[in-house]
């Protein structure tokens, strides 16, 4: 629940997640993302307003359209991927965003290095170095 949530410390919470973000609305225009000097995946902020579809290689323009449409159709609400770039394991999700109803609002992006994730073995129970 957002209650007296301020934009700049949404704007906060956003660029603090591990994760980058994109969001697509219901009309598939680009509307929004995090991390913008950080990004794996860079964007000029142009593309803000544009068509997702032209924003990605035409070897994946198929894939992208699919996604949409099962998402507006309600036959799925994520899918995923992964990649391997310049050496890092790169995972890449995508949300439906829906409301209370079940309506969808949109296509949240959801990208990650997990290169040192994937490291990660036994337990780390106390803050240290």
């Amino acid at each position: 629940m957002i209650e007296n949530l301020s934009q700049e410390q949404l704007v906060g919470i956003l660029e603090a997640i591990p994760v980058e973000i994109s969001f697509v609305d219901e009309s598939d225009a680009v509307r929004f993302w995090n991390k913008h000097q950080t990004r794996i995946f860079k964007r000029p902020l142009a593309v803000v307003g544009r068509a997702v579809q032209d924003c990605h290689p035409s070897r994946s323009v198929d894939k992208v359209k699919q996604i949409l449409a099962d998402f507006k159709s309600g036959r799925r609400d994520s899918a995923e991927f992964w990649i391997d770039l310049k050496g890092r394991k790169v995972y890449i999700r995508y949300f439906a965003v829906r409301d209370n109803a079940g309506s969808y609002l949109g296509t949240l992006e959801a990208t990650q290095d997990i290169t040192d994730i994937k490291k990660i073995e036994g337990e780390k129970r106390l803050l240290g170095d």
